[in-house]
This record gives C-alpha cells, sequence and structure tokens, in this order.
C-alpha cells in the first residue's frame, strides 16, 4: 500500500495541467497538490503495475467467462469498476512515466479482498458439502463489511488532512469509530471541504449497506429460531440426549412428555432434542422460554427422513428415539405410515439406538416388530375398556399405575376420601433382584404366594410378578407352586422403591441370617380345593381354544370360549332376523345376562381386542355377557371371519344419536355401555373441541338412561370435567377449584379427583402416553400392563379380575386379612380396592318428587317460605338450575285452573286434570315417557325399565395398595391377581391344531368364598 505519511515535496507555484501533459516535474507549493500526489519508490510502482496487471486480467477473463448476452451486465458490476479504478491508472503509467507518482485509491481494494472472501468460503462449504452454513455466512459478511469500511474510513481521511492537520493513524480510527457509533465527541474532526464531503459520503454508505446486512442477519437469526439450529457433536459426545420425534408438537403432548419423563431423579441430566417437521407455535414457544425447560429443551425444525436433520439431532449419539403418531388425523391409517417411515429412517440412520414407538392401529404394529418398546393404541384402549365392564375402574386403576406421582395429591383436602385416594394414586410398580432386597430376600426357597403375602404384613409391599433370570417372560402371580429364586427379579407395587424406603436402613443383617418367621408349614401353600381338582371336559355349546383366524397380523394368541362351529354372518346381525332365527331386537334373544354394548364409528381390527378378555377361558362360562357393537358403519367380512367364532357377539348398524337404534339394541337392560371416540371428529378447528359430539352423546344417555354404566373415551383428559355435567352442582364446583389447586403445586394428575374419572367411567387414551415415556426407565412396564389388560397371556401367568366384599365377607375386617385369606385359600393377590360412598349432597342436589296439591292448599302469605324450604328439595339434580322458573309453571297452572272458562261436567274437569299432571311431571318423568313411547312405537316392551333408578348420590374411587389396616367396607370390589387356573394341571396347555375341536376345560371359579 501507499505510504501515506512519506514527506511530498511542494508543488509548482503554477501548478498548470498543461506542464503536466509536457513533463514539466516542477513542483509548486501548493498545499491542496497532496491529494492528487504522492512520493511512490520505483520498486513500489513497480510492484503495484505487476498486481494491476494481474488483477486486470483475471477480471476480464471471469467477466468473459460469464458473459451471458449481457455487455452493460459485466461492467457496471461494482467489483468490475473497483477493479477498473485501481488498476487501470497503473497500467497507463507504463506509457506514461508521469503519472507514475499519481494518487490511486488503492485502500479500496478491501472491497475486492471481502468479495473474494465471501466466494471462497461458499467455495469451502461446497466442497465440505456443509449445509448448514447461512448464519456463519451472514455474520462473516457483517463482520468484512464493518472492517471494510472503517479501514476505508481511516485512509481516506487521513489521506484528505494531509492538506490540513495531518492525522496519524491512531487519530483516524478514533475518529472513524466515534463518528459510526454516533457518540461524536468533537475533539477530533475533519477540517477541509474535501475530508468533510468523504465523511458524509462514508455515512451514506454506511446508512445504506449496514442496515440491509442486519436485516438479513435477522431474519437468517429468525428463521434458525424457528428451525432450532443444531445439536452440536461435542454436546451430544459429553451429555446425554433423547429425540422426540412427532409430525405436529400441541402443548399438551410436550408437557406430558416432560412432566413424565424428568418425574424420574436419574433422568435430571438428560437433554432433550424435539424433531417436528412443523414451526413451533406460540404455546410451546412460551413454555420452552421458560427457565426449568430452556436449559434443557432443544427444539429442530426438521424431518426423521432427512439424514441431514437426523444428523442435526445427533441422533447416533442419542439414548433412546421416541416416536409419537399423530392421533388427530383424520386418516389414522396414514397417519400410522408417517410414523412407519419414521421408525425405518431412524433405524437405517442409527441402527443401535433405541426405538419407543407409539402407533395407532394394530394392523400396523408387524411393520416395526425391531423397535425395543410399541404402544398400540387401539389394543390397549379396546382391552382397557373391555376390563372396565368387568372390574370396574380398570382404566383409572392403570392410568395410576403408569403415571410418575409422589402420593401427595389431595393431602391439603378437607375430605379423607380425597387425602386416601391420593396418597394411593402414587403406588407405582418398582423391580428388584430378590438377593438384593430388604423386602423378599429372606423369602428364597418358598413359594410366590407365601413371600407377597408376608412382604406385604411386613413391610406393606404388595409382590405380584416375578421373571426368572435366563427367561425373559414376566409372571404375574405364578401361584402358589411357583418357588422363588435368590435371583429372580421381584415386580411389587408399593408408594417408593426399596432403595429409597425407610426399611433399607433398618435390617440390614436381616440377608446375612437365617430366616426365622411365624410360618413354619410348608412354604407352598395350599391351593382351594376347586382349583385342585379341575379337570376338563367338553361343553354341550362352547369350547374353549384359540381363536381360528385373527383379523391382524401379531396380535397375540389367547385361550379363549369359542363355538364348536362360527355363526352364519347373518345371525350375527342383531336386528335383522334370518332364515336361522326371527329376532329383530336384542330383548327377543332372552339373554340370562346383561348386555354389553360398544359404540363405535368403524368395526376396526383393534376392536377385537375389545371382544377376546370377555372371553378368555378364564371367565366363568355363565357369567359370559353378550356383546352387541353398534356401528356407524357396517363391518368388513374379515371382521366378520374374526368374531363368528366368539359366543354371544352380535352387531348392529345404527347410532348412539338415534333413540330408536339403542332401544333395539338393548340399551335398557344393558350393564355397560362404552361409548369410543369417532375418528371423524378427531380434527376439529378447535382442538378442545374434538370431543363435543361425543360429550353431549353421553349427557344425553345420562339424561334419558340415568341407571345405565356409560363408559366413555375422550381425546382430551381436560374435557373429562363435561362428563354427566350439572351447572350448579356445589360438590362439582369444589372438585373444580380442587383440580387447579393441585395443578398449580405441579401435580401430574390433576384431573384424578374427578368423579367421572376416579369412578372409572371416562378415560383418555392420551393419558397412555406416559406408559411409553415410563418404558425407558422401567422397561418391563408394557409387558405388565398387556398382562394386566389381557393382551398378552404367558402360561403360568396370572389374569386381572375381582371380587364383591358382601355382608358374608365383613368378618374379615381390614384389608391384611383379607390379604392373608386370599393368599392362603386361593392363591390369589389383591393390589386395590374400588370403593363406593354415598355422596352428601346439597339441599339443591336431593331429589324429592313434586306435589301440587301442597302448592294448592297453602296460602299465598305462605308461598315464598314454604318454596325455599320444601320446593328446592323437590326438585331433582336436572331441575335445580331453574326452580324459580318450575314455581311460575305451577302457580300458572294453578290460577289456569282456578280462572279459566268454565267447561261443563266432565269435559272441565279432565282438561283440568290434564294440565295439573302436565305440570306436576319432572323433567326426569318427561325422558322417561318418551322412551317408553319410543319402545311401545318399536314394539318393545317396557317391562324393567326404571327410570328413577341412578348413581347421582355415590362417588367411586380407587384404592392402590391401601394400609394393611384399612377396613372393609360393604360393596368393595378388590382387584385381584388370579393365578393362572392351567397351571396346576399337567399337560394342560393345548395344542393350537386341534384347539377348536379337542379343545377342553372347566370354568373358573365362579366367585371368591372366604
Amino acid at each position: 500500500m501507499v505510504d501515506l505519511e512519506s514527506e511530498v515535496p511542494p508543488l509548482p507555484p503554477r501548478y498548470r495541467f498543461r506542464d503536466l501533459l509536457l513533463g514539466d516535474q516542477g513542483w509548486q507549493n501548493d498545499d491542496r497538490s497532496h491529494i492528487f500526489w504522492v512520493n511512490r519508490s520505483l520498486p513500489l510502482w513497480g510492484l503495484q503495475v505487476s498486481v494491476a496487471l494481474i488483477s486486470l486480467f483475471e477480471t476480464l477473463l471471469l467477466g468473459y467467462l460469464s458473459y451471458k448476452g449481457n455487455i452493460w451486465e459485466q461492467i457496471l458490476r461494482i467489483p468490475f469498476i473497483l477493479e477498473v479504478i485501481n488498476a487501470v491508472p497503473f497500467i497507463i503509467s507504463i506509457f506514461w512515466p508521469s503519472l507514475r507518482n499519481l494518487f490511486v485509491p488503492v485502500f479500496l481494494n478491501c472491497w475486492l479482498a471481502k468479495h473474494a472472501l465471501e466466494n471462497m468460503i461458499n467455495d469451502l462449504h461446497r466442497a465440505i458439502q456443509r449445509t448448514q452454513s447461512a448464519m456463519f455466512n451472514q455474520v462473516l459478511i457483517l463482520i468484512s463489511t464493518l472492517l471494510c469500511l472503517i479501514f476505508t474510513c481511516i485512509c481516506g481521511i487521513q489521506h484528505l488532512e494531509r492538506i490540513g492537520k495531518k492525522l496519524n493513524l491512531f487519530d483516524s480510527l478514533y475518529f472513524c469509530i466515534v463518528t459510526f457509533s454516533t457518540v461524536g465527541f468533537g475533539d477530533v474532526t475533519p477540517e477541509t471541504w474535501s475530508s468533510k464531503l468523504f465523511v458524509v459520503a462514508m455515512i451514506c454508505v454506511a446508512l445504506v449497506v449496514l442496515p440491509i446486512q442486519f436485516e438479513q442477519l435477522a431474519y437468517l437469526w429468525m428463521e434458525r429460531q424457528k428451525s432450532g439450529g443444531n445439536y452440536s457433536r461435542h454436546r451430544a459426545q459429553t451429555e446425554k440426549h433423547v429425540v422426540l420425534c412427532v409430525s405436529s408438537l400441541k402443548i399438551d403432548l410436550l408437557m406430558d412428555f416432560l412432566n413424565e419423563f424428568y418425574a424420574h431423579p436419574r433422568l435430571q441430566d438428560y437433554y432433550v432434542v424435539i424433531l417436528c417437521p412443523t414451526e413451533m407455535d406460540v404455546q410451546v414457544r412460551r413454555v420452552l422460554q421458560i427457565p426449568m425447560w430452556s436449559q434443557r429443551v432443544i427444539y429442530l425444525q426438521g424431518s426423521a427422513l432427512k439424514d441431514q436433520d437426523l444428523l442435526r439431532a445427533k441422533m447416533d449419539d442419542a439414548e433412546a428415539c421416541f416416536i409419537l403418531s399423530s392421533r388427530c388425523e383424520v386418516d389414522r391409517t396414514s397417519s400410522d405410515h408417517q410414523t412407519i417411515l419414521r421408525a425405518w429412517a431412524v433405524k437405517d440412520f442409527a441402527p443401535n439406538c433405541p426405538l419407543y414407538v407409539q402407533i395407532l392401529k394394530p394392523e400396523n404394529k408387524f411393520h416395526i416388530k425391531f423397535a425395543d418398546h410399541v404402544v398400540c393404541e387401539e389394543e390397549f384402549k379396546y382391552a382397557m375398556l373391555a376390563l372396565n365392564c368387568i372390574c370396574p375402574a380398570t382404566s383409572t386403576l392403570i392410568t395410576l399405575l403408569v403415571h410418575t406421582s409422589r402420593g401427595q395429591e389431595g393431602q391439603q383436602s378437607p375430605e379423607q376420601w380425597q387425602k386416601t385416594y391420593g396418597r394411593c394414586s402414587g403406588n407405582e410398580v418398582y423391580h428388584i433382584v430378590l438377593e438384593e432386597s430388604t423386602f423378599f430376600a429372606e423369602y428364597e426357597g418358598k413359594s410366590f404366594t407365601y413371600a407377597s403375602f408376608h412382604a406385604h404384613k411386613k413391610f406393606g409391599v404388595c409382590l405380584i410378578g416375578v421373571r426368572r433370570e435366563d427367561n425373559k417372560n414376566i409372571l404375574l402371580n405364578p401361584g402358589p407352586r411357583y418357588i422363588m429364586n435368590a435371583t429372580d427379579i421381584c415386580f411389587y407395587i408399593n408408594i417408593t422403591k426399596e432403595e429409597n424406603s425407610a426399611f433399607k436402613n433398618q435390617d440390614q443383617q436381616r440377608k446375612n441370617n437365617v430366616s426365622r418367621s411365624f410360618y413354619h408349614g410348608p412354604s407352598r401353600l395350599p391351593v382351594h380345593s376347586i382349583i385342585a381338582s379341575m379337570v376338563f371336559h367338553i361343553f354341550c355349546r362352547y369350547a374353549k381354544g384359540y381363536p381360528p383366524y385373527s383379523p391382524y397380523i401379531g396380535s397375540s394368541p389367547t385361550f379363549c370360549h369359542l363355538l364348536h362351529e362360527k355363526v352364519p354372518f347373518c345371525c350375527l346381525r342383531l336386528d335383522k332376523s334370518c332364515q336361522h332365527n326371527y329376532y329383530e331386537d336384542a330383548k327377543a334373544y332372552g339373554f340370562k345376562n346383561k348386555l354389553i354394548i360398544v359404540a363405535a364409528e368403524t368395526a376396526g381390527n383393534g376392536l377385537y381386542n375389545f371382544i377376546v378378555p370377555l372371553r378368555a377361558y378364564y371367565r366363568p362360562k355363565k357369567e359370559l355377557n353378550p356383546i352387541v357393537l353398534l356401528l356407524d358403519n357396517p363391518p368388513d367380512m374379515h371382521f366378520l371371519d374374526a368374531i363368528c367364532w366368539f359366543p354371544m357377539v352380535y352387531y348392529m348398524v345404527g347410532s348412539i344419536d338415534n333413540l330408536d337404534d339403542l332401544l333395539r339394541c338393548g340399551v335398557t337392560f344393558a350393564a355397560n355401555m362404552v361409548v369410543v371416540d369417532k375418528e371423524s371428529t378427531m380434527s376439529a378447528e378447535e382442538d378442545y373441541m374434538a370431543d363435543a359430539k361425543t360429550i353431549v352423546n353421553v349427557q344425553t344417555l345420562f339424561r334419558l338412561f340415568s341407571s345405565l354404566s356409560i363408559i366413555t373415551e375422550l381425546t382430551h383428559p381436560a374435557n373429562m370435567r363435561f362428563m354427566q355435567f350439572r351447572a350448579k352442582d356445589c360438590y362439582s364446583l369444589a372438585l373444580s377449584k380442587l383440580e387447579k389447586k393441585e395443578r398449580e403445586r405441579g401435580s401430574n394428575l390433576a384431573f384424578m379427583f374427578r368423579l367421572p374419572f376416579a369412578a372409572g367411567r371416562v378415560f383418555s387414551i392420551s393419558m397412555l402416553d406416559t406408559l411409553l415415556y415410563q418404558s425407558f426407565v422401567k422397561d418391563y412396564m408394557i409387558s405388565i400392563t398387556r398382562l394386566l389388560l389381557g393382551l398378552d397371556t404367558i402360561p403360568g401367568s396370572g389374569f386381572l379380575c375381582s371380587m364383591k366384599i358382601t355382608e358374608d365377607d365383613l368378618w374379615i375386617r381390614t384389608y391384611a386379612r383379607l390379604y392373608q385369606k386370599l393368599c392362603s385359600s386361593t392363591g390369589d393377590v389383591p393390589i386395590g380396592i374400588y370403593r363406593t360412598e354415598s355422596q352428601k349432597l346439597t339441599t339443591s342436589e336431593s331429589q324429592i318428587s313434586i306435589s301440587v296439591e301442597e302448592w294448592e292448599d297453602t296460602k299465598d302469605s305462605k308461598e315464598q317460605g314454604h318454596h325455599r324450604s320444601n320446593h328446592r328439595n323437590s326438585t331433582s339434580s336436572d331441575q335445580s338450575d331453574h326452580p324459580l322458573l318450575r314455581r311460575k309453571s305451577m302457580q300458572w297452572a294453578r290460577r289456569l285452573s282456578r280462572k279459566g272458562p268454565k267447561h261443563s261436567g266432565k269435559t272441565a274437569e279432565k282438561i283440568t286434570q290434564q294440565r295439573l299432571n302436565l305440570y306436576r311431571r319432572s323433567e326426569r318423568q318427561e325422558l322417561a315417557e318418551l322412551v317408553k313411547n319410543r319402545m311401545k312405537h318399536l314394539g318393545l316392551s317396557t317391562v324393567g325399565y326404571d327410570e328413577m333408578n341412578d348413581h347421582q348420590s355415590t362417588l367411586s374411587y380407587i384404592l392402590i395398595n391401601p394400609s394393611p389396616d384399612t377396613r372393609l367396607e360393604l360393596n368393595d370390589v378388590v382387584y385381584l391377581i388370579r393365578p393362572d387356573p392351567l397351571s396346576y394341571l399337567p399337560n394342560s396347555e393345548p395344542s393350537r391344531k386341534n384347539s377348536i375341536c379337542n379343545a377342553t376345560g372347566q370354568d373358573s371359579r365362579e366367585e371368591t368364598q372366604l
């Protein structure tokens, strides 16, 4: 570069351009000549000429190669203009020696260097195939632009101020920084008009160039924030992280995952990388800005099908990958296909990364058999709904078991049932090796039931299952013939795992001492005589065997009650007669047991899992309930092929919107009505409105058939508060406040105190998402849940059932004694209690019939006070919303009967009596009359229709593994894990080949006698 500080001899006093052209080198003393002339040595001039020749030749060559037919486009480019300005004067000076000392602004070459640097970086990124470099490039461009502006300004000011006060390099730098930062101290200022003009020009350039650069940088920053950037390789190698792949991320799904995942102490140092193809919505962004999650959760916008995005998420270094399906899609099969492709892509990119996959349709499950853990939504949903019909509130039981809780919910409530219910909800399933356990080590060599009873007696833990060291199968309650080994893995229910319990530090020497207990008899407890004497025989109508046809690949074979011959398809239609029978409604069949009705949109393959648990071989034959499928759309032949082997299974095309369809399918004498959420309503414009139609339909059923036990599936758990909704129910309002307080305290189960959920009358399949999350820490939870629900049957493993406490059983008094009696007599292991209590209703909720005559006889002066004390007590809970309207109606009827026109004889009396009867009836009576009229119109008998018998005055809840001193109450339902009846008989495992023809068996015990 030109030495700007070199001494320049004075120019001639009479500077004339003619003298310059003639070669006159006489210098004059005019100071303005310092701007145009410099003292350039010959070697420096030669070097600059060489560089100028090379640069100009390169520029012309590149311009020629990039020429596309428009010469002006090449000439008017800024790099070309700068090259001409800096190179042409040096080339001219070769032929004109007098111009060798002409000032050339070679400092402008910094802009050419900036342009070349940008091209080099782009070429480098293309060579190394680095695609995520836009942010780096923009930052580099901004920094280089700032440096070029500052360097240009320094050189220009220093050169132009040579005719005034000469500034050194530092003063020029200081002036530029102060000027561009808009501080402007004023201690260093330009003095010549040329330098002032140059500063104005540079400020204008900066005002144009810098905002453009900052705008592009801000845009790229915002886009990077949306896409999430990268999870660095260094972090992936030094930190532990899991990847969550979803097609769309909702706030409920995110919070359920984060709360459940970070509920485990050993996962506090893990990071969660979310890979989602959609842009982060406002609610998710707001949550991820909370300090608790902003340091743990990283959101990346991208697709699991792209290796670049999987590389950004460092999938190959992840501890696990969770792939969730979008259940809000209209086409759930399409959603499954997307999940399958994501699972395949992840397995191809990172073969060693454990996969946790959620699938919706059971027929798609076999495509992802390679995954480490798979949860099929429809399998679990229908099996849970089926067990709800025979073991009340099974859905609530399973939901509480798979949620992580400390049992602190409801402890601030004034009601005792909420405290007990909340404390017992903290029970979870844990595991430990027997020889390492304080609870179970002393029972090595004892039977399973012996160990379960004594562990519960001493420590209050409930031993429910075991697994051999050399076997992958978990056995739930293998029975008294199973002998415990030191290497067995024990599965138990407790409020906390053994390592965190107070018993761990109390008696560490118990393992080293000889086991001493009060029991000195044989370790194998006696088996109930019914089980011991079981023999197989063929029933006249039913056989036991494996279903010969499964509607989808991958269904677990289950030993069931089957028919010897399959039923013709025409006989499966409940409401249509055929050549084999003439029945057209459920009443005509004369079933001995009450019906179980399932209202669904289509007969999907998952519905097969509703039938199998209700027809399992261990269900007593005489207790089998007829199953009626109320379908909006006719089923296909494949589904009918699968269900035609099961006894007492029918279908009917209809809807719960139609009262006639409900009456034909036998809703008036049904034990349970199961309402499945319709797929077509799951994708509403407003997410929480997806349940609107289901909720209103169930509310209508609740009003029309108040004695019917309705079990409902909802898409969103938050909508549980609308089930059996009563606007002015003070108790429901109190529960709503309690739910809000529990949510503020950080509870994951804030909805658990809602009466429909506690009673098992409503559940949402999204509550089972935690089952997949828990499997990361407890890899056995999916297997145990499938065994409890009857989705899997393993030889020697027990099954879930229930027994009811009658007056003859109250002498047992406590849960501990019940545990002892069951273990010692039948080998059953109780795991909880379903309790129903009378609800303390307020005055507005009592149900006393209306008496119009009292209104007729009372005086007007006492009418107001009598209304407050009697009339509000006389209306049903459904009428308590408008007592004023009811009172006005009564007064109007009375005045009309007294002051109306006088009719003669029996006509007037008849009209008056009809009007009084009209206003005497309550709303519930009107609904009952409507139902009866429709039944008469359809030719159905109204016998047995009980319109006033309902359960609104009771509340039910579950106590999982209650304390041993819990008192038993009348009508308590005890959940039992009963041993496999076939495991007590030699050669009891049947062959699948002759399962239909030669399958034999005997009914399980009809009820437990204590």
